[in-house]
């Protein structure tokens, strides 16, 4: 059995001591990408928290016809991350950030620093077209939704999608290719 359909068993088990698997497998790569879009770890780690929840009362909607798992649960993730964004806490937590994170050096986390790195993704991102890479990095890494995406690139709504899904199909052959890589040597 693969290492794709040995998680989906334990996901679908609903066996915690399985479940526990599931999230020593993927947390780190969550975590970062919902990092990224609340640009606050301690929120972030309890915003995945919830994600991971969702994953487990929501495994039964799981189709791995649609989509693999770390997809599927990274949508979850990103949609999360982007809803607290959104929600009422968060644009006050935003507004009353902590003063130490006004002091220092200022610099904003960037992408090649976050977990989702340890599966090499920021690698695969950068040797995407560059206008791919604009909007996977402002739809994945910076939360916009694609109809913010078009405003802000003033180009049409479907041009966004198709770029993305394309962007998306040339991530996971891209990825494929390297975990095939990496099994192999």
């Amino acid at each position: 059995m693969d290492k794709e359909k040995e998680l989906v068993a334990h996901l679908l088990s609903k066996d915690a001591k399985r479940f526990e698997c599931i999230f020593d497998h993927f947390s780190a790569s969550l975590f970062g990408v919902i990092n990224q879009v609340v640009k606050n770890e301690e929120q972030a780690e309890d915003i995945l928290q919830e994600v991971f929840l969702k994953i487990w009362n929501g495994s039964s909607t799981y189709n791995a016809d649609k989509s693999r798992l770390f997809t599927w649960m990274l949508n979850i993730a990103r949609n999360s991350a982007i809803d607290y964004t959104r929600s009422k806490q968060g644009k006050h937590d935003k507004k009353n950030k902590p003063i130490d994170e006004f002091i220092g050096n200022g610099q904003k986390l960037s992408i090649t620093t976050s977990h989702h790195e340890y599966i090499g993704l920021k690698k695969l991102v950068d040797e995407l077209r560059s206008d791919q890479k604009e909007i996977i990095d402002l739809a994945f890494f910076e939360g916009y939704t694609h109809a913010e995406i078009a405003d802000k690139l003033q180009i049409p709504l479907g041009t966004v999608k198709t770029k993305c899904r394309s962007a998306i199909s040339v991530l996971r052959n891209n990825f494929v290719m390297e975990i095939n890589n990496r099994v192999l040597f």
